[in-house]
């Protein structure tokens, strides 16, 4: 049977996380519904603005639902996502949805036109991977549970548990599908 990961898409760059799954046959539909999330084998929450994020998350009545989902199935989310699936926020007081033991910095590498694209390497990928990192978070400190998984330079830029894996950078951007098969195998088919 084809896999089937959904794509959250109430705000942000959802279309090529699709395109991505897409490319490795994997059914990618977009999902904006609690019913919806029961379908999916994972999830993936795209970049965008974490604070509409949280605020459509909340008004959609989704925020419960994917903490219910993933009692049982993984997720990745990616810049944005990954600060609404942390467990704290140093520079904001939004509510996220505790679902990593990470802290975040919002914006931790600057504003917009410090953005930047680089190399990060993955354990458990031999070649590097491309990262863009736009207006990105910085992972500032990983909690109990929490493994670093990605490095730019030496700073941990992706980190993961037992059913999420979350990074700072946007994946989806390139066309390598490297991080999205990574995810496929280590977390969706383990």
């Amino acid at each position: 049977m084809k896999l089937k990961i959904g794509v959250l898409g109430i705000q942000g760059d959802f279309a090529m996380h699709q395109k991505s799954l897409r490319k490795l046959g994997v059914n990618a539909p977009n999902i904006r519904y609690n019913e919806e999330l029961a379908l999916c084998d994972g999830l993936v929450i795209p970049g965008g603005e974490s604070t509409t994020f949280v605020k459509l998350l909340k008004k959609t009545g989704m925020f419960d639902a994917l903490i219910e989902f993933n009692e049982n199935k993984p997720i990745m989310g990616t810049c944005a996502g990954l600060i609404a699936l942390s467990t704290s926020l140093i520079n904001h007081n939004m509510e996220t949805l505790g679902l990593i033991d990470i802290s975040v910095e919002r914006n931790g590498y600057g504003r917009q036109v410090d953005s930047f694209i680089d190399d990060v390497r993955v354990d458990g990928i031999e070649t590097l991977v491309e990262g863009f990192f736009i207006r990105a978070p910085r992972i500032r400190s990983l909690g109990e549970g929490t493994k670093a998984i990605g490095f730019h330079n030496d700073e941990v830029v992706m980190a993961g548990n037992e059913r999420i894996l979350a990074m700072t950078f946007h994946p989806e951007l390139t066309n390598d599908t490297t991080v999205h098969r990574f995810f496929i195998d280590k977390y969706v088919r383990k």
